[in-house]
């Protein structure tokens, strides 16, 4: 269900982004624990701000601790840095920005489509195509 609401409605993989740590702790666990992924099938990527007194080494190894992930995970990130119109009023919001997990495998991507269907009882075709 939590795909549902925060997962990407991608046709080849799945796809979850969050900036809430314990979201993406239990969507890993998940695609490890009820999926059967080996933690090396996926891969992690952040879109951050800079100016938050962490360098990208520092958030790239605070998602990939968290998670428990391997340093080849990492993908090439988003770094966007603060406007000078904010006057910094964004600051520290998300020191560690929003982090997505990716696994390329449409086999179990329709898997949880499926599952989302029966447990919602509706058909979503679109989701075939």
């Amino acid at each position: 269900m939590l795909y549902w609401a925060e997962g990407a409605k991608a046709r080849h993989a799945i796809q979850f982004t969050n900036s809430d740590p314990r979201m993406l702790v239990l969507f890993r666990r998940f695609l490890v624990e009820s999926l059967g992924i080996e933690r090396e099938r996926i891969c992690l990527a952040i879109n951050v701000y800079t100016g938050n007194g962490l360098t990208i080494d520092e958030i790239e190894r605070h998602w990939l601790d968290l998670l428990d992930l391997p340093k080849s995970a990492a993908r090439k990130h988003m770094i966007n840095h603060m406007p000078t119109s904010s006057s910094g009023r964004a600051k520290n919001k998300l020191p560690y920005g929003v982090c997505t997990l990716r696994v390329h495998n449409s086999w179990m991507l329709q898997h949880i489509y499926g599952a989302i269907q029966e447990y919602g009882g509706f058909e979503e075709p679109a989701w075939l195509r």
